[in-house]
């Protein structure tokens, strides 16, 4: 286990104990942007430490549950982020809908792409599932025009927004077609998402049960320390998008950013060891969950 997956962590318990104590808060001073840089770096290495521990239990569990614990993980992150955000002393209404709209900007534009294009550079050809890839990109599409779209055409409240009541039709919606692809991918087509690479993989070496555990509890301690500092980061960029005078839905692409980035990285990983499957189950995943998991739990 490298050293930084468990001192990240700690590090982002004490700084949030530390400045709990002393009532700190963040203002745009000398003080105050060293203060917004040793925190963004902790919360990056924090978040990266959750990922890796995720990862760790993925390849005990083998995939496709792998994959969707890791996707899991990163959504916490994100709900934290944006629910934190959106309740600060800024209010931040849209701050979901354009975080989502970053997500599957960045994933369908950006991240699959560069992993198929660095996969094929690397081995000219590789395998995954076309099956699986269809299913992804189907409820991914469904579930962005129904939250991203559709607001457009609705007539009840003023303006491209839902009414609370439509608000908690499309969250039941998006919950029930996020279950409906989860049996899909873990019971029903589970040999849709998983190729080649990835069972071989399944037979390399395994963690122990010991090592599993600590993973276990490091990733839990990661995701309460981001959730912790979640606020204090909702203060930097409240200041930050002032100061720079960017629109408001500048937050909703550094919290996309933030979360898509290990991520990422695991996906690029993962098209560099000749395991595209993955790449795509990372990519495509984490825009679902975004919209299914995330869209209903910031609604509530």
């Amino acid at each position: 286990m490298p050293r930084s997956a468990w001192l990240y962590p700690v590090l982002a318990v004490l700084l949030f104990a530390a400045v709990s104590a002393t009532g700190y808060s963040f203002a745009p001073s000398a003080a105050g942007w060293v203060f917004a840089a040793v925190l963004l770096v902790i919360l990056f290495g924090t978040v990266f430490a959750a990922v890796h521990h995720a990862e760790m239990i993925a390849e005990r569990i083998g995939e496709p549950f792998g994959t969707l614990l890791l996707t899991l993980a990163v959504t916490i992150i994100e709900v934290a982020l944006i629910s934190t955000i959106m309740l600060g002393d800024t209010p931040a209404p849209t701050l979901a809908r354009d975080t989502v709209f970053a997500v599957v900007m960045i994933v369908c534009n950006g991240l699959v792409g560069l992993c198929i294009f660095i996969g094929g550079i690397r081995y000219r050809e590789q395998d995954f599932q076309i099956t699986g890839a269809n299913l992804y990109l189907s409820v991914l599409f469904v579930l962005a025009t129904i939250t991203l779209d559709m607001p457009n055409f609705t007539l009840t409240a003023p303006g491209p927004i839902y009414s609370t009541a439509q608000l908690a039709v499309i969250s039941v919606v998006t919950l029930l077609l996020y279950a409906v692809f989860l049996y899909t991918q873990t019971i029903r087509h589970r040999d849709y998402f998983v190729s080649g690479a990835n069972e071989a993989a399944a037979h390399g070496e395994v963690m122990s049960d010991r090592e599993t555990a600590i993973s276990v509890v490091l990733l839990l301690v990661s995701l309460l320390a981001v959730v912790l500092l979640a606020k204090k980061f909702s203060l930097v960029v409240d200041v930050v998008t002032v100061k720079i005078g960017a629109p408001p839905a500048f937050a909703g692409l550094v919290v996309a950013a933030l979360i898509l980035l290990p991520e990422s990285v695991a996906a690029v990983a993962a098209a560099r060891k000749n395991d595209l499957q993955k790449s795509i189950n990372l990519a495509l995943g984490s825009s679902i969950a975004t919209i299914g998991l995330t869209v209903p739990a910031v609604a509530l």
